[in-house]
């Protein structure tokens, strides 16, 4: 039994005074507020309340009983934050009118959860942050934090990372005082692109972690005058971001669902069901785990300066093969459709609905591709199906997949597609420069 007294008098005498009580909209942006931390029964038993209309993607109303959005502090998830003194953090549920809020993506990804523990199965997965260092000039146009950061090929640049040194040790400082197992940090394919890898987790810490990890990389970036940014395209001939997935079950003896020793490509009959659930169900997918606009900028067959595109834009899978949607690795699944612009909770929630999906139904995975794709699409060969070419297509593939719609929670899928339908729409009114270079004078 947990004695919320004893948490209580740790934390003051740690110097803590306040709980930031922080929830998830339906975009994947971190909301909260901050609360005293002697109510904190308050706030794991009721929650701290928030009014529902002002967050999005709720489908509350203005006025009644499931008029208010109460966060329930997890106790589990308090964690000091370093770059916040006196404050606490922690992860907070959805509820409305003292039920679980349907709307709530972490409350979605947890009734995916309670699928699998239904067959005594634990989904495990390792997500790799890949982000952006930014910063505004004078005119207010957005370019690399770093002007030296300029290689064409900037992979693993070591000047660039002594030049950053200072807001990498930084982050690496305070993720270790968190609790992240760090495994390795990078520079990128773009310039001002970088990579922190951590250890994977069960697949709510997973989302919770990631959450936090843009927290602090938030905190951190602007106190070194930069902007840590999950936009997924921010420059056009440049790479993208992506959210790449590494996803493995285990059973309740702690044994791979997906890995058979004796398979050439180490996947069991249940991993190859599962890929193939993926790939059923990817163009609604891709509207989960590809949300923006700019999204389906990174999923293009696009040029690059680096003379390197990673876009998994084919309906494919193979061995170790990163120009495929899906990439099997050692009996895991790496799944290469997220980008950080997602809300983790239901990019995951989605994904393991899918992937069950494929295991319920015994679907059969295709013949796995052993080629570089991008170099087939230069041959008079035959290419898979393509993912949807923008938002626009990805929710229509939501809207018509019912099997999906249903497993993730009807009421999320209707305000997400509502809010992301009306992103589209503001998108085609908008009078972009690029139209106004091209059509202004010519005609």
């Amino acid at each position: 039994m947990i004695n919320i007294d004893n948490i209580v008098a740790n934390l003051k005498a740690q110097g803590i005074h306040s709980v930031l009580a922080q929830f998830c909209d339906l975009h994947g942006v971190a909301k909260g507020k901050l609360v005293p931390i002697e109510h904190l029964h308050e706030w794991v038993e009721v929650g701290a309340g928030f009014a529902g209309l002002s967050i999005w993607g709720t489908g509350l109303g203005r006025f009644g009983a499931r008029s208010e959005y109460y966060g329930r502090v997890q106790l589990n998830s308090l964690r000091t934050l370093p770059f916040m003194p006196g404050v606490a953090h922690a992860v907070c549920d959805g509820f409305a009118g003292g039920q679980p809020l349907a709307t709530d993506s972490r409350q979605l990804l947890k009734r995916q959860i309670e699928r699998l523990q239904a067959r005594g199965w634990t989904l495990w997965v390792g997500i790799e942050p890949e982000f952006f260092l930014l910063k505004q000039d004078a005119q207010c146009a957005w370019q690399v934090a770093d002007p030296l950061d300029s290689l064409d090929k900037p992979s693993y640049d070591l000047k660039a990372i002594h030049r950053n040194r200072a807001f990498l040790d930084d982050m690496r400082l305070a993720l270790t005082q968190l609790g992240f197992e760090l495994q390795q940090i990078d520079h990128e394919d773009a310039p001002g692109q970088y990579e922190i890898n951590y250890k994977f987790h069960d697949a709510l810490a997973a989302a919770d972690r990631f959450m936090l990890f843009k927290l602090t990389a938030h905190a951190i970036a602007e106190q070194h005058g930069a902007v840590f940014s999950c936009m997924p395209k921010p420059f056009a001939n440049k790479p993208g971001s992506g959210l790449h997935f590494h996803l493995s079950i285990t059973d309740a003896q702690g044994r791979a669902i997906f890995t058979d020793a004796h398979d050439a490509l180490l996947l069991s009959a249940s991993g190859y069901q599962f890929v193939a659930g993926l790939l059923a169900h990817a163009d609604a997918l891709s509207a989960l785990c590809a949300p923006t606009v700019n999204s389906y900028k990174r999923l293009a067959v696009s040029h690059s300066v680096s003379g390197t595109t990673w876009s998994p834009v084919w309906k494919a899978f193979g061995d170790n093969n990163r120009t495929c949607l899906v990439r099997t690795v050692a009996g895991r699944v790496e799944w290469r459709l997220p980008d950080p612009a997602c809300n983790v909770y239901a990019a995951i929630a989605a994904t393991l609905a899918a992937g069950l999906d494929g295991i319920d139904r015994k679907l059969p995975a295709p013949e796995p591709c052993g080629e570089d794709l991008y170099e087939r699409l230069n041959s008079a060969k035959t290419m898979p199906a393509r993912l949807p070419q923008n938002l626009d297509m990805a929710l229509q593939a939501l809207a018509a997949d019912a099997t999906l719609c249903s497993a993730i929670g009807l009421d999320f899928c209707q305000q997400f597609i509502q809010l992301k339908a009306q992103e589209w729409s503001d998108y085609c009114q908008n009078i972009t420069d690029w139209e106004l270079q091209r059509y202004a004078n010519v005609f």
